[in-house]
């Protein structure tokens, strides 16, 4: 069999979505949701791999990522926009084992969710908390305002956003998306080879504005001073948008991989992008004591309440163990796959 991807433009009632796949591969459907600030080409290699063992990979771009169309992003919803979208997709694929990579593992979340029915099995690969990224505290997401404040479009690094917009390629600044890959997306030091222009491309695929990226930002009373809009990628898990605290409720209930890498500063406890860790540091000024988001242990504690569900840690790996320890990656998950 040989292993090439093609991709189709797959029109659905919400709109049209860039779809890859692997003609000839058979077995059961896998679905990949990529992350934030990236496309369904952070998958490709996994995508080959799986259908080397006897399953159908596809791998899709959400709404203003990649070559799906860039319709807006209504944050009010939290991710249901992406969500709705993936699941208009498996109206013509069918059920399916989802794979959802941070932003995308709170797609997939809510997916489950909201259609349980439509899972054969879930991962999540170092997924968004269930309580969104910023803005809460403890293990049940606790609030730090009202208003979301710390969190949404307004806590994006907006040299970061400039250099997406501009279509930088290079590796002259610490936010060149380059640079951006090399230290947040894998662990320090790992070669992605020549694949690594085609991440960067990948990258460069996000549309820039307030429907998209980041999205809106509205001022807040108390620190940082931003508080999540209504609009775009980042107010979509942003509290009070996003918030999964009854996912144990749903019936069926399939089975939940959770594989993350240990050396992960994007998905973490500290992370390097919550606002409130990085005040704490002295890196944002006037910090007023706001502890950071305890992202991992917020997930622990839903999926504990789930059951259902295995953790696997990646020594070695950062935010994204499918690109630098792709072996035990596709072993953890081509087992969960096949239980």
């Amino acid at each position: 069999m040989t292993l090439a991807i093609s991709a189709e433009r797959v029109a659905t009632p919400r709109l049209t979505l860039n779809v890859l796949s692997i003609p000839g591969s058979s077995g059961d459907p896998v679905l990949f949701v990529h992350g934030n600030v990236s496309s369904s080409a952070f998958w490709r290699s996994t995508m080959t791999a799986v259908a080397a063992e006897g399953f159908r990979p596809y791998a899709v771009d959400l709404r203003g990522f990649g070559d799906s169309d860039p319709e807006p992003v209504d944050a009010s919803r939290g991710v249901r926009d992406y969500s709705d979208d993936v699941l208009a997709l498996l109206d013509r694929i069918g059920p399916a084992h989802l794979v959802g990579w941070s932003l995308g593992g709170g797609v997939v979340m809510q997916a489950l969710r909201d259609r349980p029915a439509a899972a054969r099995s879930v991962t999540l690969v170092n997924p968004v908390s269930p309580y969104g990224f910023g803005g809460t505290v403890g293990p049940d997401g606790v609030l730090t305002g009202s208003d979301g404040v710390g969190a949404g479009g307004g806590a994006a690094n907006p040299d970061f956003v400039a250099a997406l917009q501009a279509g930088d390629r290079s590796a002259d600044s610490p936010v060149s998306p380059r640079n951006v890959l090399r230290a947040t997306y894998v662990a320090p030091g790992t070669d992605l080879g020549e694949e690594e222009d085609a991440y960067v491309e990948s990258m460069l695929s996000t549309r820039i504005g307030d429907d998209h990226y980041p999205g809106d930002a509205l001022p807040s009373d108390a620190w940082p001073n931003v508080a999540p809009g209504k609009r775009g990628v980042l107010n979509t898990i942003a509290p009070p948008n996003f918030r999964i605290d009854d996912l144990h409720e749903i019936d069926p209930k399939p089975p939940i991989l959770w594989i993350r890498g240990d050396q992960d500063v994007i998905v973490s406890d500290t992370s390097m992008f919550d606002l409130a860790h990085l005040g704490a540091i002295g890196a944002v000024p006037g910090w007023d004591g706001t502890p950071a988001q305890p992202m991992v242990t917020q997930t622990r504690a839903a999926l504990d309440r789930y059951g259902l569900y295995r953790e696997v840690v990646i020594k070695g790996a950062g935010h994204g163990p499918q690109l630098d320890r792709p072996e035990e990656f596709r072993a953890a998950l081509l087992a969960h796959l096949r239980g």
